[in-house]
């Protein structure tokens, strides 16, 4: 649904978004993630039509973002950083708005049912200016999806709402995947996580990492982690303890126990343990650490910046 190829956009000597591809399949939840400042929304605004791209091309439902922009814009509904909205409407009138200049005949049956998609509809005659900024960004959702659109396009739909309406939001956005394309950016990494089929990693305008999560985990993460907690060693003795088994790379401190970083996958927990009680201390716990979203992320963006 969407298919992005070398897209580049520069301000004066600014490279702002540098030759970056990817693509979105039908019924997928794409993540852009990167900090601030990376390039995703100046991305989101080339894939909207919004601005043309220095170089580079990209399709939306097989139209040319560039060439066909009315058929794309017939085809997304984008959501921007900021919604923009008219206060003094009513949730209902400005919705039906919408509706009207997407070309829908007859708007109030959608609208309604589109309201209440997004939890809106009991608040349907209340004027804009009245709406906490968690209710507006559902109203500017609300705006995106009238006309059904097939692709989605959010951009930090979560920014600047409290935690039960950020809950809310992702909870929509997974609901949205189902029946659309959606691609939404962030730079909250636990919600790519917990959202995302797949993500897109961006930084200084480049994509230096795709995929899922779990094959970013598998392709990056070298070696593995072990969480171990015993009792009646303290941090110098089980450093001494363990630095001589062969394949412990890092011991570090974390609350009660400590991390043990591997350098191969093999499994260390039987060799581990076996250490720890014949040195005659207590093992509580040892467990796999699984390396996190946020892991990859610090991870790539360090080696980016050295």
């Amino acid at each position: 649904m969407i298919e992005v190829n070398g897209l580049t956009k520069r301000y004066g000597h600014l490279l702002a978004v540098n030759h970056i591809s990817f693509e979105a399949r039908e019924g997928e939840v794409i993540g852009l993630l990167g900090p601030n400042g990376a390039g995703k929304t100046t991305t989101m605004r080339m894939l909207t039509g919004f601005m043309p791209p220095t170089e580079g091309s990209a399709k939306i439902a097989g139209f040319d973002v560039f060439t066909d922009s009315l058929e794309v814009r017939k085809r997304v509904g984008y959501l921007p950083e900021r919604v923009p909205v008219y206060p003094d409407m009513t949730v209902s009138a400005y919705v039906a708005f919408w509706a009207q200049l997407r070309g829908i005949r007859i708007p109030q049956k959608r609208v309604e049912a589109v309201l209440d998609q997004v939890n809106l509809l009991d608040r349907r005659s209340t004027v804009i200016r009245n709406l906490s900024k968690g209710m507006r960004q559902r109203l500017g959702l609300a705006q995106a999806l009238v006309h059904d659109p097939p692709v989605i396009i959010l951009d930090e739909p979560t920014i600047g709402i409290d935690p039960q309406q950020v809950i809310e939001v992702r909870q929509s956005v997974r609901q949205l995947g189902q029946k659309h394309t959606v691609l939404f950016s962030t730079h909250i990494l636990s919600e790519a996580e917990q959202v995302c089929d797949r993500v897109v990693i961006i930084d200084r305008g480049q994509i230096v990492a795709q995929g899922t999560p779990a094959s970013l985990r598998q392709q990056l993460q070298h070696g593995s982690s072990l969480y171990l907690q015993v009792t009646g060693a303290n941090e110098a003795t089980l450093r001494k303890l363990l630095d001589t088994l062969p394949g412990v790379q890092k011991i570090e401190r974390q609350g009660e126990g400590f991390v043990i970083q591997t350098r191969t996958n093999a499994d260390l927990r039987g060799d581990i343990a076996q250490k720890v009680i014949q040195g005659g201390y207590r093992l509580l716990e040892l467990r796999p650490v699984a390396m996190t979203l946020e892991d990859i992320f610090l991870d790539i963006v360090g080696r980016e910046t050295k």
